[in-house]
């Protein structure tokens, strides 16, 4: 039997990819890169490296990268909420995830975007935990209805109380790490189990050009110790906060991801990480940062294979569109994305659900992107030889009157070799008359209400219940909130 060959997209020949790190390398070395937290500044110092107290810059040798490349996992592992189901994060595993923290939400009945409540963070995290090919939660949407400083932790609450699957998320604030670390222990049972069986992916985004604030490095150092992942989103774009060119936006993209893996190194050895970004092609003409651009899907894709050389997880926000409402350019920038991530390899792909440069999420999109990211998956397990010969015994006894649809040897490998939707449209224009001629999105929307009526809450466990509630009306209580909205609370 003749294997199935995984198909591939390489952008980038060995020469270039060598030549963008040494100039990574270079870079970090002669122009330094600024960092504003101390106990990072600190990290460095003992480190040996060169730092301009007044600026905050440090310089960084590519001895110091090589040396925390060379103790960073090449893959670790994600865990669901009751421990049970892993999930490999890096070689060529391919995940997706909803991208995280859009501040409003497609509504479906007006066509308008709003700000979202608990209500519609609790149906996105149930409608994500639903979706198959979507193997990871994401704290994708911000409630509106609770004060800005605890958005963070209240996410991560309401994803903890109705997802099994591990959550990618992040802070917004120093302050509030402590409380999101505490509910996921509080999960776990105790910190060595968090740390032995990952939960989350904790976010940390630089500023570009070559900077690490307080709070995203503070992330870093904090989410090392305490044995959660990092993400790494770098996010130039092109021409604006990085320089025009793809490979030259590449070159601070890599930097700044070294950065960030040492400083996770520094605090704690052997920390995981993954490389990774929200870079975007920048439209001069319109003053936007378009994810749905191709060139943006290019720089997503080089730096992916540029992780993969350099032995680390990488993460991508693909899959996608700035389309505002489900309309075809939604469908066109999504599908190419899914498509070009899953051919790239990329481990952990953020995206699915959202609309409008990353600001807003659609429950209805969602349902779509499920879909569509399993045509990705199909398209990458490739084609298989299920049979020796391929296909001559079938053709044996051939006659005018032969029949594959009545085939043992078609119900035997249809379902293996097929995948079948449920909301993209396969029907006879006839009979798509005589179901009401819906679009996409109505039926999508319908798939949405189905799934939330046929489908009981996963709610945790009662005793874990208590003690996420208890540890988030604390942190709510810091910040001049004496009661957590109720709106579809357990």
């Amino acid at each position: 039997m003749i294997s199935a060959i995984r198909p591939k997209l390489e952008l980038l020949s060995q020469e270039f990819i060598k030549k963008i790190v040494d100039e990574s390398y270079i870079l970090l070395e002669r122009q330094g890169i600024f960092v504003e937290n101390t106990q990072a500044i600190e990290l460095f110092k003992e480190a040996g490296m060169k730092v301009d107290e007044s600026t905050h810059r440090v310089f960084i040798t590519r001895q110091l990268v090589e040396d925390a490349l060379s103790s960073t996992p090449s893959t670790f592992q994600l865990f669901s909420r009751n421990g049970e189901k892993v999930y490999t994060i890096g070689n060529d595993e391919v995940h997706f995830d909803p991208g995280s923290a859009a501040v409003t939400i497609l509504d479906h009945k007006t066509q308008e975007q709003r700000k979202a409540e608990t209500k519609d963070v609790i149906d996105f995290v149930r409608i994500s935990d639903l979706m198959t090919n979507i193997h990871l939660q994401s704290t994708g949407l911000i409630s509106s209805d609770v004060p800005d400083i605890i958005s963070d932790s209240y996410r991560l609450y309401l994803a903890l109380l109705y997802s099994e699957k591990p959550i990618v998320t992040g802070t917004f604030r120093v302050e509030g790490f402590k409380p999101m670390k505490d509910m996921l222990v509080a999960v776990r049972g105790s910190e060595d189990a968090l740390s032995d069986k990952p939960l989350a992916i904790f976010d940390a985004c630089p500023s570009p050009p070559l900077k690490w604030s307080n709070l995203t490095t503070q992330s870093l150092i904090d989410s090392a110790r305490a044995g959660i992942p990092s993400e790494l989103i770098s996010m130039g774009m092109t021409g604006a906060t990085s320089p025009v060119t793809i490979a030259g936006t590449l070159v601070q993209h890599v930097a700044e991801n070294f950065c960030g893996i040492v400083i996770c190194q520094l605090a704690n050895k052997g920390a995981p990480v993954v490389f990774g970004g929200s870079p975007s092609s920048f439209d001069m003409r319109k003053g936007t940062t378009p994810m749905g651009a191709i060139e943006t899907m290019m720089i997503d894709s080089a730096y992916s294979q540029i992780a993969k050389h350099l032995g680390l997880p990488s993460h991508a926000y693909m899959g996608l569109s700035d389309a505002k409402i489900i309309d075809g350019q939604a469908g066109l920038e999504t599908g190419i994305g899914a498509v070009l991530a899953a051919l790239s390899g990329i481990n952990v792909i953020s995206g699915p659900g959202m609309l409008n440069f990353e600001s807003c999420q659609s429950l209805e999109k969602l349902v779509v992107d499920n879909e569509i990211c399993g045509m990705a998956y199909r398209l990458i397990a490739g084609i298989t030889q299920r049979d020796d010969p391929i296909a001559l015994d079938l053709f044996q006894n051939f006659t005018a009157e032969t029949q594959f649809l009545t085939m043992p040897h078609t119900r035997s490998w249809y379902r293996e070799e097929h995948i079948f939707p449920k909301v993209i449209d396969r029907d006879t224009y006839d009979y798509w008359i005589s179901l009401g001629k819906k679009s996409i999105s109505e039926r999508a929307s319908e798939e949405v209400e189905k799934l939330l009526s046929d489908n009981p809450p996963d709610v945790v466990d009662q005793a874990v219940q208590e003690d996420l509630h208890s540890i988030m009306l604390s942190d709510a209580k810091n910040y001049g909130l004496s009661a957590l909205p109720e709106k579809g609370l357990p």
